[in-house]
């Protein structure tokens, strides 16, 4: 059965901008009841931001609000770009199969799609992150180094960290798709790079591309409002 976008997203977001805090439960008929919708999307959704760190197992079934701060977040996005470069370097170096080329440059173009009307609009932040989860798989996994894959997921599980973790303030989608178009960009360098053999390029251009989702995380109103909560119940 497939997600409901928009519960994801809302539920990201109410999360990010700190209506919940750290340790709480997120009990699905309550959670449903104020989003207006039934416990299905929900139920489809709370594991699925569990995946991207957001929440942590509670009980039998449930979860609950994960802790973290900033600093966790953005250690653990600078682990992931050397583990991510030395991917790229290598499948680079290795040469890139035509049907890995081909699965890449699907994300591209979806990318290029989503993109194209240079707006925002809630739908496209989760088709955007599911395509730039793939993206990003697509390499790691393509390197064939389960130790490298291996601690990749577990970057990914910190919040602010995963691919697939965007949320932006209703305020700062203009600015974050500016920061969107521009990621995108690098994708299409990066490609670019894995494609000519250049293993160096590549792997220097997987550390730029996360200097600019550092970016984006610092200059989100939503992360900032969450991680200032987050210090005052420190």
């Amino acid at each position: 059965m497939a997600q409901s976008p928009s519960v994801i997203v809302r539920l990201r977001e109410m999360i990010l901008r700190g209506e919940f805090v750290s340790g709480e439960r997120m009990p699905e008929a309550e959670l449903a009841a104020r989003l207006g919708v039934s416990r299905t999307p929900v139920r489809q959704a709370l594991p699925a931001l569990a995946q991207e760190g957001l929440l942590v197992p509670a009980g039998k079934r449930g979860y609950s609000v994960r802790a973290f701060t900033l600093q966790h977040s953005l250690d653990a996005l600078r682990i992931r770009s050397v583990l991510e470069g030395v991917a790229a370097r290598t499948v680079a170096d290795r040469g890139a199969s035509p049907a890995l080329l081909a699965a890449l440059k699907a994300c591209l173009y979806e990318g290029d799609a989503i993109l194209a009307d240079h707006a925002l609009r809630e739908e496209d932040e989760l088709h955007y992150a599911e395509m730039n989860a793939r993206f990003h798989s697509l390499i790691v996994q393509a390197a064939q180094i389960p130790l490298l894959e291996s601690l990749t997921d577990r970057c990914n599980v910190v919040p602010f960290t995963a691919p697939k973790s965007i949320a932006f303030s209703q305020s700062s989608k203009e600015k974050m798709f500016d920061f969107l178009f521009y990621a995108h960009g690098q994708h299409h360098n990066i490609v670019e790079a894995i494609e000519a053999g250049q293993g160096d390029r590549a792997e220097f251009l997987f550390r730029e591309h996360a200097y600019t989702q550092e970016k984006s995380q610092t200059a989100n109103p939503a992360v900032g409002a969450i991680m200032a909560l987050r210090a005052e119940a420190a």
